[in-house]
């Protein structure tokens, strides 16, 4: 019996498999369910044998439905993190997917309303931003947390910062 997947991740995983099969990307589906026609922020995140591939996404919704900010975010992630080369055709056997789409900020006063299981991060200090997903293997503490937001946002250590969390609902 094959594993079930998840709508979101196989969206995503179709959108990269098409793009680099096809050279143009996924057309929206349709008709759409009432979740993926709903409007909200989404990171997909990609992993090859278990290390990151890949990772973007947008906090807040930038395209007309849900099934379109996984469609762009997913080929964004595969072929424009900087951190990475392309994914290639030859990859895709090895590669999982995972979605989260996220809920709205909430500002908090300081890090003891923050929580690095249960809450994203966002960072902020003079137009910079620095933004992590929650859960993440091998970040346990708030303070590594805000570490490696100032740390993706070039934010000086010792420059005043605004601290927004946020709760995603993770499909793998």
């Amino acid at each position: 019996m094959g594993t079930f997947q998840h709508p979101y991740v196989s969206l995503a995983q179709e959108s990269i498999h098409h793009y680099l099969n096809f050279s143009k990307k996924l057309s929206c589906p349709s008709p759409l369910s009432t979740d993926l026609n709903s409007r909200s922020g989404a990171f997909v995140s990609i992993k090859k044998l278990r290390q990151l591939r890949g990772c973007i996404g947008t906090l807040e919704p930038c395209e007309p439905n849900l099934a379109m900010e996984i469609i762009e975010n997913a080929l964004k992630a595969a072929l424009h993190d900087p951190r990475f080369s392309p994914i290639t055709p030859e990859e895709l056997q090895d590669l999982t997917y995972s979605i989260d789409v996220v809920r709205p900020l909430e500002k908090v006063p300081d890090a003891s309303a923050l929580d690095p299981k249960i809450y994203g991060l966002v960072v902020r200090s003079n137009g910079k931003q620095g933004v992590l997903l929650p859960d993440l293997e091998g970040v346990d503490s708030i303070e590594e947390q805000i570490q490696i937001c100032r740390a993706k946002g070039k934010i000086p250590d010792d420059e005043p910062i605004e601290i927004y969390r946020f709760k995603v609902d993770r499909f793998r």
